[in-house]
């Protein structure tokens, strides 16, 4: 009796599911760091990857080796980096330069499993990328891009103290209020801060109207006018879907979004797939930070589980 215990306690004690330690914040940043590194090294192997490691540049398969593990020279000079144990990822948000001399607006998303990288979710802006399309103005043909603008206005690096954090719950609501807010066309959802701002691809896309240096609560000069709540810049959606929200750090008040903006029905424009930082101050939106790029209407987006392949299915050829 007594060595069948023994078997069974050494069974449990060899398990690998007891080596098969959390990763914590310290620990996803590591392997984070390490990954940057082997990225910028050109190096696959100087980081540990998973057997089934899937990585993808704007929605498109990439093997290790391939892509911007060849053209990254080194991180930009806005670096930021958000983690979130509970679902095992851990992000980066800023700048990445380039080979090409060029400097790109990225956001990373990096799923560890036992302290190795399992996926690598890449979002990235480049001047002169493809924009909207079809009666979108400055954008119809150039996405969004300023990476001097995103340098002197970078997002505020921060520890909410303890008592202040909002639960993961209320984090993702507040976040999913943003996109409801877009999809009806009502800025009324959002649960947002009087004046919070939208930088896309480094670009101010809020604020555009309001006098200089007027203060943030002059006279419902924000309040929805010119804010993040402006619904004026929602007439191009249709609806957000395919959301998603892996990361979301509670320590810093921060929540990855990531999805797809829809147009109307038989309108030209192109879609757009985006990844959005949301910092959360006192409950409600402060800040929106972006990375973005507008696929071809056949382009697999997002080409992640649970969203696998195009959304929507393009319709079939006549």
């Amino acid at each position: 009796m007594r060595s069948c215990v023994l078997v069974v306690l050494g069974a449990a004690i060899w398990s690998p599911a007891v080596f098969a330690a959390e990763c914590d914040r310290a620990c996803l940043k590591g392997v984070l760091d390490q990954y940057l590194n082997a990225v910028i090294e050109h190096n696959p192997s100087a980081v540990p990857l998973t057997p089934g490691y899937r990585q993808t540049e704007n929605a498109v398969l990439r093997r290790p080796g391939q892509g911007i593990w060849q053209t990254a020279k080194a991180l930009g000079k806005v670096q930021r980096r958000y983690f979130d144990p509970v679902t095992h990822n851990a992000a980066y948000f800023g700048t990445l330069e380039e080979t090409s001399g060029n400097t790109a607006v990225v956001t990373l998303r990096l799923k560890t499993a036992d302290r190795k990288v399992a996926e690598a979710e890449w979002y990235l802006a480049r001047k002169g990328d493809p924009g909207i399309g079809v009666g979108a103005g400055a954008q119809a043909n150039n996405a969004f891009w300023d990476a001097e603008y995103l340098t002197a206005h970078q997002p505020a690096e921060r520890v909410v103290a303890k008592g202040e954090r909002v639960s993961r719950e209320d984090l993702i609501a507040i976040t999913n209020s943003y996109f409801d807010s877009l999809s009806a066309h009502d800025g009324h959802i959002m649960i947002a801060q009087p004046g919070c701002v939208r930088l896309e691809n480094g670009v101010l896309t809020t604020q555009r109207d309001a006098p200089a240096n007027a203060p943030p609560n002059a006279a419902g000069i924000f309040n929805g006018k010119t804010d993040c709540r402006n619904e004026g810049a929602m007439t191009n959606i249709y609806a957000v879907v395919a959301r998603r929200f892996p990361v979301v750090d509670e320590e810093a008040g921060t929540v990855l979004g990531l999805g797809v903006f829809l147009r109307k029905p038989g309108v030209a424009m192109r879609r757009n797939q985006f990844s959005e930082w949301f910092l959360i101050d006192q409950g409600k939106l402060r800040a929106i930070y972006s990375s973005m790029f507008y696929p071809d209407q056949d382009a697999f987006v997002p080409n992640w589980p649970p969203y696998d392949g195009n959304w929507p299915v393009p319709p079939a050829p006549k």
